[in-house]
């Protein structure tokens, strides 16, 4: 078997297993709720403002506000999702013998890793897209808000699935399929929350806070994918709105991303997918 073939075959295997667990059950239901919830509050918005209570900038301020907050909660679920579906992929096949049936013909070990991998990524980046991209439709029909760049803030928050899972991927193949979830998505939340501690010093003026978000957004790229994506779906008037206090508020993004931080990210993937391959090549099975 070619190492192409290899590569789409495990892909596709992936993505038929991912279907099929109960995991994907959740996310359904967990996004359904989710949708339906943004969608009553959106239209009680619709509702002030038809009544007079909010003006028209204040509802476009409010819903672009509100859909930040929405997407942070998308964003868990893509994150919860990916790190428990990326650890049995590898470490739960490991365990139970079936990685030796596949890996015992001449099937290179990284070109299995590259298709699962590729499986999850077409699978986790898919359910971000069609989830952000209702919740876009939701609200444009209540609110009448459209954000600004929704292609580029629906890639972001594909692109910061692709990390978490990449590193879930790596952990899979040093810890069990439980840990290595616990721990990415552990991982996950203190970055965020990181960032937040940042953003808090920035707005203080304090550089030595400030800098924990810096480094914490190189270390692990997804709160720095998340604020991007923050970014492109706010209004653009917002940040006029709000005075220098507003700075650490954590739904609030400031500037767009810089095309080396993009590319940071793209070389952080690459590197712990490499990390990832080195150790499932020598993982003994």
């Amino acid at each position: 078997m070619t190492t192409v073939r290899t590569v789409t075959t495990m892909a596709a295997l992936t993505l038929r297993e991912a279907s099929r667990r109960r995991v994907l059950l959740a996310l359904a239901a967990l996004t359904l709720m989710l949708l339906l919830l943004s969608a009553w509050g959106f239209s009680r918005l619709a509702a002030e403002s038809s009544l007079g209570t909010l003006t028209t900038g204040e509802s476009r301020l409010a819903a672009s506000q509100l859909l930040n907050l929405v997407m942070f909660g998308f964003s868990l679920i893509a994150a919860l999702g990916t790190a428990f579906l990326a650890g049995p992929t590898l470490s739960g096949e490991t365990e139970s013998g079936i990685a030796l049936a596949v890996l015992a013909r001449p099937v290179r070990r990284a070109a299995v890793l590259l298709g699962k991998w590729l499986g999850l990524v077409v699978f986790g980046s898919g359910f971000v897209v069609l989830a952000g991209l209702a919740q876009c439709l939701i609200v444009h029909w209540t609110v009448g808000y459209w954000p600004p760049q929704p292609i580029a803030a629906l890639a972001l928050l594909a692109a910061q699935t692709v990390v978490l899972l990449t590193l879930g991927l790596l952990l899979s193949t040093v810890v069990s399929p439980m840990a290595s979830g616990v721990v990415a998505v552990g991982l996950f939340g203190a970055t965020w929350v990181a960032g937040v501690v940042g953003g808090i010093g920035q707005a203080l003026g304090n550089e030595g806070v400030a800098s924990v978000g810096t480094v914490s957004r190189m270390i692990l790229p997804t709160d720095g994918l998340w604020r991007g994506a923050m970014h492109a779906f706010q209004d653009p008037a917002v940040l006029s709105k709000f005075g220098e206090e507003f700075k650490g508020f954590p739904f609030l993004s400031e500037a767009p991303l810089t095309p080396a931080y993009l590319g940071w990210a793209g070389v952080w993937v690459a590197m712990i997918w490499g990390l990832a391959a080195v150790s499932f090549q020598r993982r003994d099975l």
